[in-house]
Parts: structure tokens; C-alpha cells; sequence
């Protein structure tokens, strides 16, 4: 991937996306395109074809999903499922179409059966059945490791699935209603610490365990993987640290400076009870996390501040 390759970011107003073009123009490349949900709807097949067939692009990072915790996915199966399948099947065959040199999938670490070995591996992929609580989603993204290995099985594309741990970081999302876990605690404590609420209710336990990973260092590793990996065996991309729910809620307590308790609601589900990568494949390839999980919660908050809306 040269600095004057055309490059496609899909989905680059969310989360993952917007660092990948932030990370991509720090580092000089030249002609990043990307594209609302108005000027082409991924999930239109004909929308993603004609837009493919005009740009022509050389490189895709498909970054481009529905997304959402455990109260969206519960809520929401058939669009968590339906959408992402259908971003999927039309940037694919987009790609084989317009002969895209690489094409660079996103997956989850949803993937992962719900009582998977820990921490888990990548050849742990479909050797259990999966957390039922977003178990739509988590069947959608394997859908998409797979399309892209039939891909380069039936038509030799060059296509790579990285698998990111729990994300968050600037530009995440902040809604109660469909955030995950993180950004949701921000919130929060940072609307309790202005009420002078006496407490912040958790849901679950406490106890469930869950690695987090900052965004920069995310979109850092997805180009890292586009310029220096191509196989069709998928990549974990993570701290290979994890802490308990318990310990996030006081981090982010900490870090918000919220005097008040913290409650923790039982009657609400835990989820997976533990999600830890293992790393270690992406360390040999030459790449790990830099940023720590307290200043990358501080400076989440920095920008939670400057960008919420009243």
C-alpha cells in the first residue's frame, strides 16, 4: 500500500473508521475516500456496485457495521443480522468486481464461543456455541470472515479479517440506549457527578471480565495488517490485559472524579463471563498496544466533554 494508493474507508464517521482516516493521514496517505450513508448505502447492493465501479478503489477497510451493546443487540436481532450481512455480501462482491487489491475485514471478538478457553485464540473460532445475548451479530461477523476466505479461495482476493477486542475511544458512542459498555459508564458517572446523584447503578455483577482496547491503537494495528499481512488465518487485535466490570466502574469513577457509590443491579445480565484475547500471534507479526486503558479513558472523557451534545 503506497501514500498515493486510493484507499476506501468504510464507515468512516464511526468509531473504528474515523481513526483509520485519522491514523492513515497522520501517516501521508494521499487519496483516502470515503462516503456518507446518503451519498452510497452499503447495505443497497446496487448503491455499493455503481459507487465501486466509478472510485475503483485499490485498498478497502471495512469498518462500515451496525453496532451496539447488549440492550441494542437484544432489542434489535434482525437489523443487527440483516445489515451486517448485507454490508458484507455487497462490499465483497463489490471488490471482486472492481479488482480491489486488498480488501481488510472487521470483525469481533464476539466470535468467540461464550465459554471459549481463555485467553482465546484465533483457531477457537467455532468450537462452541456462541453468547446468546448477541449471538445475531456475533453469526453476522463470521459470516464475514468466512465470505472473505471463500473470496480468496474461489477468486485468490486478497482479503484479511482482524478480530478487535472492546473498542472505545474519540467519536464512540454515548447513547444509554445502544452504547457499550464503556462509553455507557462515562456517561453515566459523568451525569451523576452533575446531579450530585449519591449513586451509579452497573449492570450484572461486576464480575465479568473484559479486555479494552483504545481506537488509535485499533486503527493503528488495521494499517499496520494492511501493509504487512495477507492470509487468510484471522488476527486478534488486543491489549491481552482484561479487568473486571467492577474495575472499569471504578476507573471511570476515578478518572471522572464522581464521589458517589456505585450499585450494581443482579437482576440485569452479565454477558460473557470472561473475553480476553490472546495476542500474541499480532506481537510476533511486530505490533502492540500503546496507550493505557486510564489515559485512554481520560482522554475519552476530554473529548466526551468537548463534543456531547446538550
Amino acid at each position: 500500500m503506497e501514500l498515493n494508493s486510493k484507499i476506501f474507508v468504510a464507515g468512516h464517521n464511526g468509531l473504528v473508521g474515523s481513526a483509520i482516516c485519522r491514523i492513515l493521514a497522520g501517516q501521508g496517505f494521499e487519496r483516502v475516500i470515503t462516503a456518507n450513508r446518503k451519498q452510497v448505502d452499503l447495505r443497497d447492493r446496487t448503491a455499493t456496485l455503481d459507487f465501486f465501479a466509478t472510485q475503483k478503489p485499490e485498498y478497502v477497510f471495512l469498518a462500515a457495521a451496525r453496532v451496539g451493546g447488549i440492550l441494542a443487540n437484544s432489542n434489535f436481532p434482525v437489523d443487527f443480522l440483516h445489515e451486517n450481512l448485507a454490508i458484507q455480501l455487497n462490499v465483497f462482491e463489490a471488490a471482486h468486481l472492481n479488482q480491489v487489491r486488498k480488501v481488510e475485514f472487521l470483525g469481533s471478538s464476539c466470535i468467540y464461543p461464550k465459554f471459549a478457553p481463555q485467553p482465546m485464540r484465533e483457531e477457537h473460532l467455532l468450537s462452541g456455541v456462541l453468547e446468546p445475548t448477541n449471538e445475531p451479530y456475533a453469526i453476522a461477523k463470521i459470516a464475514g470472515i468466512k465470505l472473505g476466505q471463500a473470496y480468496r479461495r474461489q477468486y485468490g482476493m486478497s482479503s484479511i479479517s482482524l478480530m478487535p477486542t472492546n473498542l472505545y475511544g474519540p467519536n464512540d458512542n454515548f447513547d444509554l440506549q445502544s452504547s457499550h459498555v464503556l462509553p455507557a459508564m462515562i456517561r453515566k458517572f459523568h451525569e451523576a457527578k452533575i446531579a450530585a446523584s449519591p449513586n451509579v447503578v452497573v449492570w450484572g455483577t461486576g464480575t465479568p471480565k473484559r479486555e479494552f482496547l483504545h481506537v488509535d491503537d485499533m486503527a493503528g494495528a488495521s494499517v499496520f495488517l494492511m501493509k504487512n499481512y495477507d492470509s487468510a488465518d484471522i488476527v486478534n487485535v488486543g491489549t491481552g490485559v482484561d479487568f473486571s466490570i467492577g474495575e472499569l466502574a471504578s476507573l471511570v469513577r476515578e478518572v471522572i472524579a464522581y464521589p458517589g457509590e456505585i450499585i450494581y443491579d443482579t437482576t440485569k445480565p452479565d454477558g460473557t463471563p470472561r473475553k480476553l484475547l490472546d495476542v500474541s500471534k499480532l506481537t510476533k507479526l511486530g505490533w502492540t498496544a500503546k496507550i493505557g486503558l486510564k489515559a485512554g479513558i481520560a482522554s475519552t472523557y476530554e473529548w466526551f466533554l468537548q463534543n456531547r451534545k446538550p
